[in-house]
């Protein structure tokens, strides 16, 4: 699948591209620099092998590119990433936001957080991108380290929340094909409001235990099949 990953410089964004492409799919890593972009690409080539299918450029050209979307920006940039590549992004093209809305955005610290006004990052996402857009908010509980440690097994569920049920299964089957993580479909897309909060409650734990690795395993998940 052709996936672009708005943002793809950043810790997480670079992470995730490399566990895409490890798993069969061509990334275009975004950025708002189009040189920077294109060094990420050749970076995240040199780490994977020859054989991955990554290139870099800019936000806007990779939005426009592809059907599929994942933005993984800092809270603070987000609104300014939103509203640089709304006109690029496709009629019906899934958009995954992993925002999250650490009050780091505002000077505080990333065991916080603050309140969007419309609820959640995702919600604040969808808002900025206008009607066509299918926004999918996923990825707030799996560090940036981890993704990009590919010798270290994710451990973890994925939780995704939605309002259009595809584009909750495409972006599921994206990070199904990558080994160790589950999706759970959490329902509505304001249900990010909940699985936002969990990015500091992790942070949390990893401070109180002097790690890096806590996340989130759903019990009873092999024996549920799909939701009805």
């Amino acid at each position: 699948m052709d996936v672009a990953v708005i943002g793809g410089t950043g810790a997480e964004g670079f992470g995730l591209s490399l566990r895409l492409a490890s798993a069969g799919h061509r990334v275009t890593i975004g950025s708002r620099d189009a040189q920077r972009g294109a060094d990420a690409a050749r970076r995240a080539v040199e780490t994977l092998a020859d054989t991955a299918h990554i290139t870099g450029t800019t936000n806007e050209d990779a939005a426009a590119s592809v059907d599929v979307l994942m933005v993984t920006v800092p809270f603070a940039g987000q609104a300014d990433i939103y509203r640089s590549i709304a006109g690029s992004v496709r009629p019906g093209a899934i958009v995954m936001d992993a925002t999250s809305p650490l009050a780091t955005a505002v000077g505080g610290r990333a065991w916080q957080v603050v309140r969007p006004w419309h609820g959640s990052a995702a919600e604040q996402a969808s808002a900025l991108l206008g009607e066509g857009p299918r926004v999918v908010a996923a990825f707030h509980t799996i560090a940036a380290h981890a993704l990009a440690d590919l010798e270290h097994p994710l451990d973890s569920d994925v939780l995704v929340c939605g309002d259009d049920d595809d584009a909750k299964t495409v972006i599921g089957g994206l990070i199904d094909d990558i080994p160790d993580l589950r999706w759970i479909d959490c329902g509505a897309l304001s249900m990010a409001r909940i699985t936002e909060t969990l990015t500091p409650l992790l942070i949390n734990v990893n401070r109180r235990y002097k790690t890096k690795d806590s996340g989130f395993r759903i019990v009873g998940r092999e024996g549920w099949g799909s939701p009805p």
